[in-house]
C-alpha cells in the first residue's frame, strides 16, 4: 500500500508512506521508482536513508518475508519518506546533489554519528514519523538560505524553456548554469529538463490523455519521441508503465 500527501511544513515537499506486504513479490515484484529530480530522506528497516536524484528508474524490492521455515505471514514493513522539491535537498543535507546522483546512502555516511543517532531514535519512538522528518527539514532550511536562482531554473525548465533561454533569464552563461545545476539538482539542465518533462507527461497520461496529445502538451517532437524518452528514463514502455504491471 502506498500513499502520499503534500507537506504542510516544508514548501514543495511531499510526504509518503509505503507498507511492504509479505506477499509483494507475488503481487507484482519490485517497485519502480522513476526519476523526478527530487531527493528523499527515508525511514526504512529501522534506520534513515537518503535517496539521491535519479537519472533512470530505480527498482526497489518491496516485500517483508516471514521467519524462515515458519510458514507464517509476517507483518508488513513500513517505509516513510520526505521527498524534497528539486533543488531543496542539498540545503537540507548540506552537500551537492551530484554527490548522491543515482545513489542510496545511509544518512550516517553523510552526517555526524551523534546527530544521526539522535534523529533515528526520535523517529523510531514517534507515532508520526513523517512529522519528525519534517521538523528536521524545517530546522535545516532555516540555516540554509533559499536561492531564488535555483527555483527559477527549476520552474523555467519545468515549463518547457530551453537551456539557453533559462540561462539568459537567470543571468548565467550555459556553462555556469550547468555547474549550478549539478550542485542543486544532481545533473545538468538538459537532463533535468528531460526528467521534469517526463514527470509532466506521466501526469497528463495518468489523467487519461491519449499518448499523441500527451506528446504535444508535454513538449515532445512527436509520440515516437515520447516513447523513446519513457523507455530511456523509465526502462519500460509507456503502456506498461501506465498499466501498473
Amino acid at each position: 500500500m502506498y500513499e502520499e500527501w503534500r507537506s504542510r511544513r516544508v514548501t514543495g515537499a511531499v510526504v509518503w508512506r509505503r507498507e511492504a506486504l509479505p506477499d509483494a513479490r507475488r503481487a507484482g515484484g519490485p517497485v519502480r521508482v522513476l526519476p523526478d529530480g527530487c531527493m528523499d530522506v527515508i525511514w526504512t528497516d529501522g534506520g534513515l536513508l537518503v535517496a539521491g536524484p535519479d537519472t533512470r528508474a530505480h527498482l526497489v524490492e518491496d516485500r517483508a518475508p516471514g521467519p524462515v521455515g515458519s510458514g507464517r505471514r509476517s507483518r508488513g514493513a513500513e517505509h516513510v519518506g520526505l521527498r524534497f522539491a528539486p533543488g531543496t535537498g542539498p540545503r537540507v543535507l548540506g552537500l551537492p546533489a551530484c554527490e548522491l546522483r543515482d545513489a542510496r546512502v545511509p544518512l550516517a555516511a553523510l552526517w555526524p554519528e551523534r546527530r544521526v543517532r539522535e534523529l533515528t531514535e526520535r523517529v523510531a519512538q514517534a507515532s508520526d514519523k513523517a512529522a519528525v522528518l519534517e521538523e528536521m527539514a524545517v530546522g535545516r532550511l532555516r540555516e540554509a538560505p533559499d536561492d531564488p536562482l535555483v527555483r527559477a531554473v527549476a520552474i523555467g525548465l519545468r515549463d518547457g524553456g530551453s537551456v539557453a533561454g533559462v540561462a539568459r533569464g537567470v543571468g548565467l552563461s550555459e556553462r555556469q548554469l550547468h555547474r549550478r545545476s549539478l550542485a542543486a539538482f544532481g545533473y545538468g539542465p538538459k537532463t533535468l529538463a528531460r526528467v521534469l518533462r517526463l514527470v509532466r507527461a506521466l501526469s497528463l497520461a495518468r489523467g487519461g490523455a491519449p499518448p499523441a496529445s500527451v506528446a504535444v502538451a508535454a513538449g515532445y517532437a512527436d509520440q515516437a519521441h515520447l516513447s523513446r524518452e519513457v523507455r530511456a528514463l523509465a526502462g519500460i514502455q509507456l503502456s506498461v508503465l501506465l498499466s501498473g504491471a
